[in-house]
């Protein structure tokens, strides 16, 4: 329903033609070899997986394409990632229509003299992550083990064990309880 919401305000707010929409990273990579795109805004979850696995082939493939990340997730968590790929531009889903309609009319037209910016309030322990370490947290997140997670990500599992290790000691957990109701509380998921 967001996917579509959007498409109507590129289309009928903004003007703008030939606006696609994927619900998966197999659709989008497809969708980006199929046609050349000047700008891309994304999800970080998708139904098959999380876009920050993909992003740095998108990056790769596609350098001068333009990329807005929409989610839910909260921003500063995943601020830093963002950037190392290029990526400066964030909307969230909870946004007001009005302040959603602006950013992404500053962003198809170029314009980030005006974006707007978010005080947390408190230290969010997920800000500094990784990108390899917000991988895995959205994986151990939705109750998948060492082993699934490596499958998940074509990693090994130890490796997927000595990621968790900086997750927990970041986050200053203890299990996989204490780190859900952590995300929780800065609304991770």
């Amino acid at each position: 329903m967001i996917r579509k919401g959007i498409k109507i305000l590129c289309e009928h707010n903004l003007g703008y033609k030939g606006v696609e929409e994927v619900t998966n990273c197999n659709q989008l990579m497809r969708s980006l070899a199929k046609t050349k795109f000047t700008h891309l805004i994304l999800d970080i979850n998708l139904s098959d997986g999380n876009s920050l696995e993909i992003l740095p082939n998108i990056r790769s493939l596609y350098p001068e394409l333009k990329i807005i990340v929409l989610s839910m997730q909260p921003a500063e968590i995943y601020t830093r990632a963002m950037r190392r790929m290029g990526i400066s531009q964030y909307i969230a889903k909870s946004a007001p229509e009005e302040e959603t309609i602006l950013q992404l009319r500053q962003f198809l037209s170029d314009d980030h003299s005006a974006r707007t910016k978010r005080d947390a309030g408190l230290t969010n322990p997920f800000e500094g992550f990784t990108t390899r370490e917000l991988q895995v947290l959205h994986y151990l997140l939705k109750g998948m083990g060492s082993v699934a997670i490596g499958k998940a990500l074509n990693i090994k599992w130890n490796t997927v064990s000595t990621v968790k290790k900086s997750i927990y000691s970041k986050t200053n957990t203890e299990n996989i309880l204490q780190l859900k109701d952590l995300a929780g509380l800065f609304g991770v998921s």
